[in-house]
């Protein structure tokens, strides 16, 4: 079993999976944690995407901040960066339907969709609304990431944003290679390793653009909803913001059993759950890989 939590999306695989409603289960017990989540914290929360049970204790955990009085914006990776006045169109038409900003910032069907289950992903769109914070969309687009993995940076992102960015500087080997393996093992080993140094340049502009948007948003405090390989703090989000922000930055890693240990310290704390129980999507992924 693999620990990434944007995998899914990556491999493009439809599942289907059994949601344990929030009001059945058992509650999640308090983190030791939890006190951070409170003015302007800039808190990033992972999950493996098939996890019904992270986002489920990850929407606990959220719903007990606010109810202490925590107002932060909710970034989301599920919506692309292109879809924000998509999302912020949507709750100015039907400010209480959650359904509708789905229905046009990210539509199940067309080109938008993508590869998220939204049921797992409502409950937060819900919880904004319901508070009244921003809503954001934090993730840069599979077109954009096709052409940064063809051609580079230059291809996306002018001069100027690229500096903003911090995309100007070389990244530094050991964080190439850690990328890089990130990405191999996030694609069952089965990638020709020519792909991968492209595949982790388009890994790095996510996270680099994820950072960005949330630096923008630090004033009011921040959560990052993201797969757990965005939330690292060696490799993901965290290393492109700055040192000052970086200081007021919490990263929870949810993880299924078998994660390793070094995965496990790439996170200032972890939460652990049951696997997702869905079958090993390398399998799959392999065969689509065998050239007919």
């Amino acid at each position: 079993m693999r620990h990434h939590g944007w995998r899914a999306a990556a491999l493009g695989l439809a599942v289907i999976i059994v949601i344990v409603a929030v009001g059945c289960a058992t509650p999640t017990p308090r983190h030791d944690w939890e006190h951070r989540l409170r003015g302007d914290a800039i808190v990033l929360l992972g999950e493996h995407h098939q996890n019904a049970t992270h986002h489920q204790q990850r929407l606990e955990v959220l719903r007990r901040a606010f109810a202490a009085g925590w107002r932060p914006a909710i970034a989301m990776e599920q919506f692309d960066r292109e879809w924000q006045a998509d999302v912020d169109r949507a709750r100015r038409q039907q400010p209480r339907n959650a359904q509708h900003v789905i229905d046009i910032a990210a539509p199940s069907a067309g080109v938008r969709g993508g590869n998220w289950d939204w049921r797992f992903y409502r409950p937060f769109i819900e919880l904004a609304i319901e508070y009244g914070v921003p809503l954001v969309a934090a993730n840069l687009s599979s077109a954009d990431i096709s052409k940064v993995v063809r051609g580079g940076y230059a291809a996306v992102f002018d001069a100027d944003a690229m500096t903003v960015l911090g995309l100007n500087v070389a990244i530094a080997p050991e964080w190439q290679s850690a990328q890089q393996r990130e990405i191999d093992d996030g694609h069952c080993n089965a990638l020709p390793p020519a792909a991968l140094p492209g595949m982790a340049r388009g890994q790095l502009a996510r996270d680099a653009v994820m950072a960005a948007i949330l630096s923008t948003h630090a004033a009011r405090g921040v959560v990052l909803i993201a797969g757990n390989g965005h939330v690292r703090q060696d490799i993901g989000v965290p290393r492109w913001l700055s040192e000052t922000l970086r200081a007021r930055t919490l990263t929870v890693g949810y993880l299924e059993p078998g994660a390793s240990s070094a995965l496990t310290a790439a996170f200032d704390a972890v939460v652990r759950t049951a696997a997702s129980g869905q079958p090993d999507q390398c399998i799959a992924f392999k065969k689509r890989l065998k050239p007919p």
